[in-house]
């Protein structure tokens, strides 16, 4: 039996693209294996979506490049990077065995077999943006992923992704739904559902109206699932609709991933992106009506940035009080607007900002955390950590892998003979906070999930 390993970088949605091809893979017959010096195929899912994310894709083929010399094995590297820049990887790492675009994974044993005749395939054309495989989950067994969506249509001129993954394309509804079945009937018991752009489910389907409310409603119906959340909608195609559901399906979580990348009308102009200041504060509003969590992500020095302008977004972010709030620098990326604008920024002045924003929501997510002490939660028990010798997890309002935890202390006499297990959903008392952890006393037990 031939063994393959895998490298997954970048997002979840790319996560979930290396899961399939290892379902695919499993099916064939090949053993998955963690150590590459074990493996006889070796694939390396890039992401290219900023400087940074192509450095470590790079370094990873590199590396993985180093175990052909053990044996007779082969490289692969599939993912955006690949997508993106074939030719030149081809070129430069002459180690590869073959490339495989991001809608071209169907072709995976296509390009297995030309590379064991000795061609270097590369397949990187429009392909089949969904497929209908079992996966590997790399994640828990009772937390998953599930894609709805590929591809955006935004066209914001900082980002390169409809370049590399193309123009929206939505997941047919019922698929989306046989997934979570099957995952719940695995023991899956939180889904997070993930696109570019979620909240724009549907708008290629039927009468082009959004469809996320309804595939929330559908997925909370089926037995087993307990948790679902939504992560990635965009302000504008936010609409009360898709808040209601939120705030009415018990079984969703009350949290919205609402990257917002500022808050100056004249950047949010050059940007590219849809809606004004006024209404993503109305969209804060109406969040906050219904109790959800906002998680944002902003983007500091982007090409013509004044002192001025940046000082507004501080100030928004110091009034609207995000309770997840993370930050990039801007990266001027190839083929894209934006790196063509003039008035680029100074990278040190970049990295200035960057840090003052985060010191600034350092201390929100402080206060925020502080007035959660006294409250009582349900958590899912996500592992052990020998250094500390405790037990972590997450509440509905602590998205898996982007988020904080929770350290969870067990009262004596609540069968605390019985370790937590990971999967368990527990009943707790908060009575610590940090900046980005949570502390809190176990005070009730379900059965084991």
């Amino acid at each position: 039996m031939k063994k393959v390993g895998m490298i997954s970088l970048g997002c979840a949605k790319n996560r979930v693209d290396s899961e399939n091809m290892l379902g695919m893979l499993k099916q064939r017959g090949y053993e998955i294996v963690a150590d590459p010096a074990e493996a006889d195929v070796l694939f390396v899912n890039t992401c290219g979506f900023i400087e940074s994310a192509k450095e470590e894709s790079i370094d990873a083929i590199f590396e993985m490049a180093q175990y052909k010399k053990q044996g007779n094995k082969k490289l692969f590297v599939t993912g955006c990077l690949a997508q993106r820049y074939p030719e030149a990887l081809l070129s430069e790492i002459p180690e590869i065995d073959g490339i495989l675009g991001v809608a071209e994974y169907s072709r995976l044993f296509d390009m297995m077999e030309a590379a064991e005749k000795g061609d270097k395939p590369c397949y990187t054309a429009n392909g089949a943006r969904f497929l209908h495989t079992p996966r590997v989950l790399t994640t828990p067994g009772y937390s998953a992923y599930v894609k709805i969506s590929d591809g955006c249509d935004n066209r914001c001129t900082y980002c390169a992704i409809p370049l590399i993954r193309g123009g929206y394309s939505s997941r047919p509804f019922e698929d989306i739904v046989q997934e979570c079945r099957a995952l719940a009937a695995d023991g899956v018991t939180e889904l997070t559902l993930i696109a570019q752009d979620t909240s724009r489910y549907g708008c290629d389907l039927g009468d082009g109206h959004y469809l996320l409310p309804e595939l929330l409603e559908a997925v909370s119906e089926i037995e087993g699932v307990h948790w679902v959340r939504v992560l990635y909608c965009y302000p504008d195609s936010t609409e009360d609709r898709l808040l209601d559901a939120i705030q009415r399906l018990p079984k969703v979580a009350p949290y919205l991933d609402l990257p917002l990348q500022h808050i100056d009308d004249a950047l949010l102009k050059a940007m590219n992106r849809r809606g004004s200041a006024d209404w993503i504060k109305s969209r804060i509003v109406e969040c906050r009506k219904r109790g959800i969590l906002l998680r944002t992500t902003m983007i500091v020095g982007f090409p013509g940035e004044t002192d001025a302008q940046f000082q507004t977004l501080l100030d928004f972010v110091k009034e609207a009080r995000f309770e997840r709030l993370g930050a990039f620098t801007y990266s001027a990326e190839e083929g894209t607007a934006a790196a063509r604008m003039p008035n680029q920024i100074d990278e040190a002045v970049k990295q200035q900002r960057m840090d003052q924003l985060m010191m600034l929501q350092q201390a929100v997510s402080m206060e925020v955390n502080e007035a959660r002490i006294g409250t009582e939660c349900e958590v899912l028990v996500d592992g052990f950590d020998e250094e500390t010798g405790r037990f972590y997890g997450r509440s509905l309002l602590e998205a898996p892998e982007s988020d904080g935890c929770i350290w969870l202390n067990v009262s004596p006499g609540l069968n605390a003979d019985r370790e937590l297990t990971p999967g368990e959903y527990v009943q707790v008392k908060i009575t610590g906070a940090d900046a980005y952890d949570l502390e809190g006393t176990v005070t009730g037990r379900g059965n084991r999930q």
